[in-house]
């Protein structure tokens, strides 16, 4: 079992939980770097949102 195949198992059901965790990450980043890669930082929080949320919580994320 993968490393990812544990995390994806630990998250399960806690979709919602996870998506904001990687909200105020990347907006942590954010704040840190001055905006600097914000870019970047929101292609990586879209590929962890594809990882580890599910289809139609990406289409409503939380305010």
């Amino acid at each position: 079992m993968s490393l990812m195949d544990k995390l994806k198992g630990m998250l399960k059901g806690h979709e919602d939980m996870t998506d904001k965790g990687i909200d105020q990450g990347g907006d942590y980043i954010d704040q840190r770097t001055g905006n600097k890669y914000q870019s970047e930082v929101d292609t990586a929080q879209d590929k962890l949102r594809d990882q580890f949320t599910r289809p139609q919580d990406r289409e409503n994320p939380p305010q």
